[in-house]
């Protein structure tokens, strides 16, 4: 099945929109093929400023008709605890949220970004989205991610080439419990870490210290940048240190 086809069956639908390189593509492909869609944008507490303005400037690109909602992510029972079903209760908050605002405006057939390439046994979420009659359309097309990277430059999407961005969520270990003050530390060390060049990287907190993920190849330009990266994350942290076993682990 292509993604034309599906919209033929799915003419009308609601797309749960990031921002992100597969959410952005998915509504391209609904805005060229499906006869009425609407992208929805949830602001929480766990996704950076950055996010919202990448979605707005791409809804401006396609001139796309994008909703932004709001949900206070960390009221949801259980959410800021931080327990190891965290994702699912934050994704059946925020998709419940979509949902109900979509049926609302007439949009019942509800569609997420989810690709090819995702493993679902290992994303908690999934469930959430099963539970919500979520339909992951690119999936169901056999798009990985390599291709949705592909076809995005072949449409014109800046967001081809962006990187993968978990939920600032991801940052704490499961138990800790999360804050809005540690998630704006975490965006703000990670924004500086942006503006100096890096990509593809995490700042996770361990025990209040930050342990930076990156890839080997960045490791000079994190030594050349050493000392001016250690006095700005201790604004935020008790410590820093470098995560030599990052290439073990899925940067989630």
């Amino acid at each position: 099945m292509t993604l034309r086809d599906f919209f033929i069956h799915h003419p009308t639908v609601a797309v749960a929109f990031s921002g992100g390189v597969d959410s952005a593509y998915l509504l391209y492909a609904a805005d060229k093929y499906a006869e009425k869609v609407r992208a929805y944008y949830v602001k929480s507490e766990f996704q950076p400023s950055f996010e919202l303005e990448d979605a707005e400037k791409l809804a401006r690109h396609l001139k796309a008709d994008v909703r932004i909602l709001t949900r206070k992510i960390l009221s949801v029972p259980g959410v800021g605890e931080n327990p190891p079903d965290r994702c699912y209760r934050c994704k059946k908050a925020i998709f419940g949220t979509i949902r109900q605002a979509a049926e609302a405006d007439g949009f019942p057939v509800l569609l997420d970004g989810t690709n090819a390439s995702d493993d679902y046994d290992d994303r908690p979420g999934m469930k959430a989205l099963a539970e919500l009659s979520v339909l992951s359309p690119l999936r169901e097309c056999g798009l990985t991610k390599q291709k949705i990277r592909l076809l995005s430059k072949e449409a014109g999407l800046f967001t081809w080439d962006k990187p993968a961005y978990a939920c600032l969520a991801t940052r704490f270990p499961y138990g800790e419990k999360i804050t809005e003050e540690k998630l704006r530390a975490a965006e703000t060390a990670e924004g500086y870490l942006f503006s100096l060049g890096f990509r593809n990287f995490r700042i996770r907190s361990q025990n209040g210290q930050a342990k930076i993920q990156l890839p080997e190849a960045q490791i000079p330009r994190l030594w050349e940048y050493r000392e001016d990266i250690v006095d700005r994350l201790k604004e935020f942290y008790t410590g820093v240190s470098l995560d030599l076993e990052e290439k073990k682990k899925k940067m989630r």
